[in-house]
C-alpha cells in the first residue's frame, strides 16, 4: 500500500471538491461530506441565509456548537462515572473493613 494519500472527489452544494485523504480514511471522509452537504442544503433551503460562504459559516457554527455540547456532556458523564466508582470503592472498603479476616 502506498503512503501517498488518495484524491477523493466530494460534492457539496452542487460543487465538486478534490480532497487528499489516506485510503483508510476515505469512508469517513465520504460520510462527513454527505453530512455536511445535507446540513448546508437544509440551511440553504430554509431561505434565511444566502451565499455559499454564509451558509458554510452558519453550518460550521452550528456543528461547532453541537460538538462543544457533546464534549461537555461527555465530560459531565466522565465526572459522574468517577464519582460513582469512588462511592462504590468506599462502600467495598467499608464492607471489607467490617468483615472478619479470612481464616486459612
Amino acid at each position: 500500500m502506498s503512503a501517498d494519500p488518495a484524491r477523493v472527489s466530494v460534492r457539496i452544494l452542487d460543487r465538486d471538491y478534490m480532497i487528499a485523504c489516506p485510503h483508510e480514511e476515505r469512508p469517513a471522509l465520504l460520510d462527513a461530506a454527505e453530512y455536511l452537504n445535507a446540513r448546508m442544503r437544509e440551511v440553504r433551503d430554509s431561505g434565511k441565509v444566502v451565499g455559499l460562504d454564509r451558509i458554510a459559516v452558519m453550518v460550521a457554527l452550528n456543528m461547532a456548537n453541537e460538538l462543544l455540547l457533546l464534549r461537555e456532556r461527555g465530560n459531565r458523564s466522565t465526572v459522574e462515572a468517577g464519582d460513582k466508582v469512588r462511592a462504590l470503592r468506599e462502600r467495598v472498603e467499608t464492607a471489607l473493613g467490617h468483615s472478619r479476616p479470612l481464616e486459612l
